[in-house]
């Protein structure tokens, strides 16, 4: 994704992506679920999608939808969460869904982020989440917002337990 042609006001002090996700329903993928939800993708977000969720595939087995509209903004205070998604060794979206509690044949994303904490905290409370790879060009940008506003704090020194000798210290 080019995060530059994707954001909106490059004037403010809170960068903002524009997105788009695209979820994919099976019908009966076993004799246990009537159905099965995948985040499949987190796409930039373009005019042309409208503002509306709209299938983009139906065979009858499988569904494949686009819900365009997500507005991500960075937070300082999303820092660390931040740092965390970067340094996992694969950085991703964040895709907060709900079944439709009227059509249980109905799923829809609620939320999109960038921060682990944010994710962890969706879970904490019970939600659906689930994840997709970032792409590398939004990784930069993700990157160069955590770089500037995000210091870890450093490691505390561990101080030796007083009542152990010296060679039995850790």
């Amino acid at each position: 994704m080019d995060a530059d042609a994707a954001v909106g006001d490059t004037s403010s002090a809170r960068p903002t992506i524009r997105v788009a996700v695209v979820m994919e329903r099976e019908a009966q993928p076993n004799r246990w679920e009537d159905w099965r939800f995948r985040l499949v993708d987190v796409v930039p977000d373009e005019p042309g999608f409208g503002r509306q969720a709209r299938v983009l595939r139906d065979d009858g087995q499988v569904l494949r939808s686009l819900h365009p509209g997500f507005v991500l903004q960075l937070f300082r205070d999303e820092g660390e969460g931040y740092h965390l998604n970067l340094t996992s060794g694969s950085p991703v979206w964040f895709v907060m869904w709900r079944v439709d509690d009227d059509d249980p044949s109905r799923a829809r994303p609620e939320a999109v982020s960038l921060s682990y904490n944010e994710a962890g905290r969706w879970l904490d409370a019970q939600e659906r989440v689930d994840n997709v790879p970032l792409a590398p060009d939004t990784v930069a940008w993700l990157q160069a917002y955590t770089d500037a506003h995000y210091r870890p704090e450093p490691k505390k020194r561990r101080r030796p337990a007083s009542f152990l000798p010296p060679d039995q210290r850790e």
